[in-house]
Parts: structure tokens; C-alpha cells; sequence
């Protein structure tokens, strides 16, 4: 091999050699900048996410206190009494020993008389000195003279004068007229005296009330 050729055979060598080295290397486009990562799209929440429902507070029903009833108020005892006429009362027992009692006691006597009379009664069952219903104070042996072995008298229930007395005792026991006798334990005619040492609190027709 001639100088000349062995010269030509080193220069191609030596071309390949660099061809391969060259071509070996990483290509600068293939890398990736770590600045040119978006790293908007790590923190933004996605758009299509759905919002919390918000609980709606749910406050405790207050139902508000029914208002005391207001007892009627009437410009007489006679206005009283026409108004109680009709209608029911809650103890019906009560109403006839109490009615029955004003009936045979002052069924002629004016209407406070009468008033006068079914308050002793109601009296006598509050004070603990007596029976304690009013049933038991008009059947209590001794206090009233129309009463026979604790029955009481029948009476016609169409008389004018006892539905009268039926409306009076319905005042009292609403307690829709302040009594004539406030306090009154005891009454009897004014011709027949009490035993005893009584307060007279009242004189209302022909009787004498006391306490």
C-alpha cells in the first residue's frame, strides 16, 4: 500500500470515528426543561367539580302559649244569670245539689239572696271545716232541713223558679258575679238566731248571712 492510500484510509477512519461519535450524543430537542412543566394545571381545581350542598339549620318549633280565657263580665246579676241560662257545666252532679239547695232555701228571695245562699255552699267545701264536694256539704247530716237521710227532694226540672235557681248556681260556680256575702259560712232567717259567736257579713232579703 502505497503512502497515498495508507493516507486515505486513516482519513476515512477517522470520518467514520467522528460520524459515530457525533451521532451517539443525547439530541438537545429530546430533553425537557423541568421550567417549561405547567404547574398551573396541579393546583387549579377542575372546573366541572360540583359544590357542597349547604345544610339548611333547622331552628325548634315554638308553639306559643294559649292566652287565659277572659272570664265574661256583665253589668248586673240579672244579666249574669239570663246569660247562664243555658249551656252545661263540667260537673252536672254539683249543678243539681247546688240548684236543689237555692230552690228549697230562697227560691222567693231576690237573686243576690239567692247568689248568697249557693256561695255558702261553695265556701263550706273550700274551708275543710265541712264536707269537701259540694254534694257532700247539702247532704251533711244536720245543716239542711229539706235534705231527708242525705237524699235530696226530687223537683220538677220545667219550674220556672228552679231553672232560675239552676242558672244562679251556674254563676257561682263560674264564679261570674262576686258574692253579696263574701266569706259566709252560715245563714238563717232573720227572726232566728245562731248560737255561737258569728260575724255577720251580710243582709240580703230575708236572710242573715255570717262567717
Amino acid at each position: 500500500m502505497t503512502f497515498f492510500q495508507r493516507a486515505a484510509t486513516i482519513a476515512v477512519m477517522t470520518f467514520t470515528l467522528g460520524g459515530l461519535i457525533s451521532t451517539s450524543k443525547p439530541s438537545q430537542a429530546a430533553q425537557i426543561e423541568p421550567s417549561a412543566i405547567n404547574t398551573a394545571s396541579l393546583t387549579t381545581p377542575a372546573t366541572n367539580a360540583v359544590a357542597p350542598t349547604p345544610v339548611p339549620q333547622i331552628l325548634p318549633t315554638v308553639t306559643p302559649e294559649a292566652p287565659e280565657p277572659t272570664p265574661a263580665s256583665f253589668d248586673t246579676l240579672d244579666e249574669a244569670v239570663d246569660a247562664h241560662r243555658d249551656g252545661s257545666v263540667e260537673d252536672e252532679e254539683a249543678l243539681r245539689c247546688l240548684a236543689t239547695t237555692i230552690f228549697y232555701e230562697s227560691k222567693g228571695e231576690p237573686l243576690a239572696g239567692q247568689l248568697a245562699v249557693a256561695e255558702v255552699v261553695i265556701n263550706r267545701a273550700k274551708s275543710g271545716r265541712f264536707a269537701s264536694d259540694i254534694c257532700g256539704v247539702v247532704k251533711q247530716r244536720g245543716q239542711f232541713s229539706f235534705v231527708r237521710r242525705g237524699v235530696l227532694p226530687s223537683v220538677d226540672a220545667a219550674n220556672r223558679m228552679y231553672k232560675t235557681a239552676v242558672a244562679v248556681a251556674k254563676v257561682a260556680l263560674a264564679d261570674a258575679w262576686k258574692s253579696p256575702a263574701p266569706k259566709a259560712l252560715f245563714f238563717n232567717g232573720r227572726r232566728v238566731g245562731l248560737p255561737g259567736r258569728l260575724t255577720k257579713v251580710a243582709l240580703i232579703g230575708n236572710h242573715i248571712f255570717y262567717r
